[in-house]
């Protein structure tokens, strides 16, 4: 399935060096994310003037929305430095308290994936982020005794996809939580034309709302998708893009212009054609297509959900009138009948 690694919003080996040149240094920089945006202006603008650390932050939401540049344009905004690490990373409580004693007052730590860490090391975060203090266990058995160190006034930054899989404990532990949301497509295909720009691609206004439209509402995949495109304006055509190089190239890498993949309407018709529509469970849909359980929970089924081609329920998804309409089954009708 040709489209499949393009339309995953995970970052790939190697996009990470790309990113960071693409990556904004500011605010005023950003597109997308408006309400957002202001929050953190105004806690960041507050926090400078009372020369404080930042109330720790949680970012969540899909892949590939900005949860890693929002770190860094936060720290820069700050003017501290940021250090940057993932929670499958820390393995052992030493691994933790070895990053926090090398901080520095007001610094950023920034955990990707903060949902996957460890419980020992998540409980060492616990009096670190309240108390900004480390628990040091010396000796063992009845002679153990536990000393408190002091460590730096930080702020945590922690990114998840999966808010769900977060504790409770660690959840409340952050003073300014916010969802990431899926861009529109004005402001993904801005976001086109000024990373074209940096990557010297020529392309043209009408080309890159197309690209926005097949981008599932992430700039992640909106630039790939752009780099794609390239591809085919160079070898197809005269190395520009325009709209018919485009959508000549959408369509051959098998994207339509809801950007739905192959993978994506096969998650449909498998509800539709053998299960009535739903409601069907995940693990049900995961073995009739053989595709992982996660992919379709972290891939495919958040976009199909925003666009309002399948609904959850507590008995298993189903699917809308809207798919119905959409993918033109015959016989459909007000009451979403086929």
């Amino acid at each position: 399935m040709v489209s499949e690694d393009i339309n995953k919003p995970q970052r790939f080996l190697g996009e990470e060096e790309i990113e960071k040149t693409l990556r904004p240094l500011s605010f005023q920089g950003f597109i997308g994310q408006k309400d957002l945006i202001d929050h953190l202006m105004v806690s960041i603008q507050a926090t400078k003037k009372r020369k404080e650390a930042l109330d720790h932050v949680l970012f969540y939401g899909p892949p590939g929305l900005g949860k890693t540049t929002l770190a860094h344009i936060i720290a820069s905004e700050l003017g501290v430095n940021v250090h940057t690490t993932t929670g499958p990373a820390l393995e052992r409580k030493k691994d933790i308290a070895s990053i926090l004693s090398n901080l520095e007052d007001h610094d950023i730590l920034f955990i990707d994936e903060i949902h996957r860490l460890n419980r020992s090391v998540e409980e060492t975060l616990y009096p670190a982020m309240e108390d900004f203090a480390l628990d040091i266990i010396i000796g063992q058995g009845p002679s153990a005794k536990t000393i408190r160190l002091d460590i730096p006034k930080f702020t945590m930054i922690g990114a998840t996809t999966r808010a769900g899989m977060m504790t409770s404990p660690l959840r409340a532990r952050f003073g300014i939580i916010h969802r990431l949301n899926f861009y529109n497509e004005n402001d993904l295909a801005e976001i086109i034309l000024r990373d074209s720009g940096v990557l010297s691609i020529k392309i043209d206004k009408d080309a890159s709302y197309e690209i926005s439209k097949r981008s599932r509402g992430t700039p992640r995949i909106a630039i790939r998708m752009l780099k794609r495109v390239r591809d085919y304006a160079q070898i197809k055509g005269d190395g520009n893009i325009d709209l018919k190089i485009t959508k000549y190239a959408l369509d051959k890498l098998k994207i339509d212009e809801m950007g739905l993949d192959e993978v994506d309407k096969e998650i449909l018709k498998i509800i539709i054609e053998k299960y009535n529509g739903g409601p069907v469970g995940i693990e049900t849909i995961s073995i009739a297509i053989q595709e992982a359980k996660e992919t379709i929970e972290d891939v495919h089924e958040p976009y199909l959900i925003q666009i309002g081609f399948i609904k959850r329920t507590q008995r298993g998804r189903v699917i809308t009138n809207t798919a119905l309409k959409y993918l033109k089954y015959k016989g459909y009708d007000e009451k979403g009948l086929f």
